[in-house]
This record gives structure tokens, C-alpha cells and sequence, in this order.
């Protein structure tokens, strides 16, 4: 459980306009991310474009993030795909080239229902020794875990973890405590939404899965350890300095934002695959001013 803990950084996958993985594109960006200490790397995240990629150009982005760190940081690999079947080699191919965990969002056409969802995970974790979270993302799948099926999913063998959306309604300590207070309290339970981190973070969630860290790893970083040593005041400090970027997160959704930012950084020239259009120019220069805040921030 300890895999899913602390700062998991979601990079892009760089990729050419046939969805051609670029390898040299994925080391640099991992090499990065592990030195800079993040505690696990989120490859073929939905920030890593994992649908939008072939079973093989897959297998190039993990052989080429597994020689990139050399062991030095866990990766945790998304394996989320239509089929069950195609999921099961998905899994398999991560832990063959090397991967330390997994990750599965329920992606469908046919909406699911919830038993045909737990079906798939199980079928899923039954192939694989690999450690799994459970990709809970209804705002790209349009499913939505309910509670029981969370507690039926955390009695599976290999089921360790789930990644949370931004609650809906409920604050986000109340949720964790009601999840910890239950059986899916066996689970390590992470948030997503970047712009939620501060709360998940102080409220003492196991994992932030984190579209900034994919990026600012060391801003990302220090929100987290801030977070451990119990000093509310460094994280809301790092939360305030970050608003600009969580308004352009929620205003055009972080993937977009991530390719441009990485683009400004320096770290890649990849864009987004098609049909997901690059920011304009102007926003991409928001991008760079909120880049800029960031960059002004002093460290604890």
C-alpha cells in the first residue's frame, strides 16, 4: 500500500500526430520527475493520453520509463481500456517491462452498471500480482463508484488503493473519514483534482495523484512534505500561490494545461493528440503568467 503514498507526478505522454510514442520524450520527463524525489511517477494517466494510445505504443511508454529511472522511483502504470480482455494484456505487458503497480479507470461505451465494473476489476486483478488502484474518474468515464461496490472491490487480492475525484457534495476530510470508517478503509486512499490538493493533503489523505507534479515536481513536493509536518500555514501558502493555475486547470482541464506548460518549461514540444486541440496563444500565455507565480513562491 505504501506504492500509493505520498506525491504520484503525472507527466504527458509525448507522441507524434500518429500516436507514435517518443521514448527519448518519456525518459527525459521521468528522469525529472524522479530527480526531483517524487514519491511514485502516474504513467498513462489520463494526463499521459493512455486512451488515446495502441497496446504497443503503450509498452514503448513503460520500457522507456522503466530505463529512465532504473528502479529509483516506483511507476504505477493506467491500464484502462474497453475491453476485459485487453485490459488483462495490459496488465500483464506492464508487469513484464517492469512496472511496480497498476492503474484502471472502468472506460466504456456502453455505460457499465456496478456489477459488470466490479466483474472487470476482478477479472483484471486476477491475472497480475501487481498491486492496483482503482481509477475512480467519473468526469472522463461518466461512471461513478458507489460505496458498496468500493467495499467489494477492497476485498479483491491485488486491490490496494483508489485515486478519489473531488467530492461532489461533501468536504473532503468528511468523505475520507466516512471511507476510512468502512471497508474501504483497507484501501490506500489518494485524491485527485489538483485544485482540492491542500484539503485532501491536510486532511491527511495517503496519496495526492497530481497533474502538478507531473510538471512542478518540486512544488508539488514541498506542499506534500509541508502537509506531513503538519503546517497548515505552508499549505495554504502553496495553495493561494497556485490559484491562478487551478483556475486555468477548471477552465480548460489540466491536460491541456500540462502540455503547454511543459511546452513553456522547455521539457517537450509534444501536443495533445487530436481531437484535443492545443490552447490558443493567448492562453498559453496565461499559462506562462501563472508559470511565472509559481516560480516566485518561496520555499518552506
Amino acid at each position: 500500500m505504501s506504492l500509493f503514498k505520498g506525491l504520484s507526478a503525472f507527466p504527458i505522454t509525448p507522441a507524434n500526430e500518429h500516436g507514435v510514442v517518443d521514448a527519448a520524450g518519456v525518459m527525459h520527463l521521468t528522469e525529472h520527475l524522479s530527480a526531483n524525489g517524487v514519491d511514485s511517477i502516474g504513467l498513462l494517466g489520463s494526463t499521459g493520453t493512455y486512451a488515446y494510445l495502441s497496446r504497443p505504443e503503450r509498452c514503448r511508454a513503460v520500457r522507456a520509463a522503466v530505463k529512465a529511472v532504473g528502479g529509483k522511483t516506483p511507476l504505477i502504470v493506467g491500464i484502462g481500456t474497453l475491453r476485459t480482455d485487453d485490459a488483462q494484456n495490459l496488465a500483464r505487458d506492464a508487469a513484464t517491462e517492469g512496472a511496480d503497480g497498476l492503474l484502471m479507470a472502468p472506460v466504456s461505451y456502453t455505460p457499465l452498471t456496478q456489477e459488470e465494473a466490479y466483474q472487470h476489476y476482478k477479472a483484471v486483478a486476477e491475472v497480475t500480482s501487481l498491486p492496483l488502484c482503482i481509477y475512480n474518474n467519473p468526469s472522463t468515464t461518466h461512471f461513478s463508484f458507489s460505496r458498496e461496490l468500493l467495499e467489494r472491490l477492497a476485498d479483491i487480492p491485488n486491490i490496494a488503493a483508489v485515486k478519489m475525484p473531488p467530492p461532489a457534495e461533501n468536504a473532503v476530510a468528511q468523505e475520507l473519514n466516512e471511507l476510512r470508517d468502512g471497508l474501504v478503509g483497507k484501501l490506500a486512499i489518494g485524491y485527485s483534482g489538483d485544485w482540492i490538493a491542500a484539503e485532501a493533503l491536510l486532511a491527511g489523505c495517503d496519496g495526492w495523484f497530481s497533474v502538478l507534479g507531473g510538471f512542478l515536481p518540486k512544488l508539488a513536493k514541498a506542499m506534500v512534505e509541508a502537509a506531513r509536518k503538519g503546517d497548515a500555514d505552508a499549505v495554504s501558502y502553496y495553495q493561494q500561490a497556485l490559484q491562478p493555475m487551478w483556475e486555468l486547470f477548471r477552465e480548460f482541464g489540466s491536460l491541456r494545461v500540462a502540455y503547454a506548460a511543459i511546452n513553456l518549461l522547455g521539457h517537450s514540444s509534444a501536443h495533445p493528440p487530436r481531437p484535443v486541440l492545443p490552447l490558443t496563444l493567448h492562453n498559453q500565455q496565461r499559462v506562462g503568467i501563472a508559470l511565472k507565480a509559481c516560480n516566485e513562491i518561496q520555499y518552506e
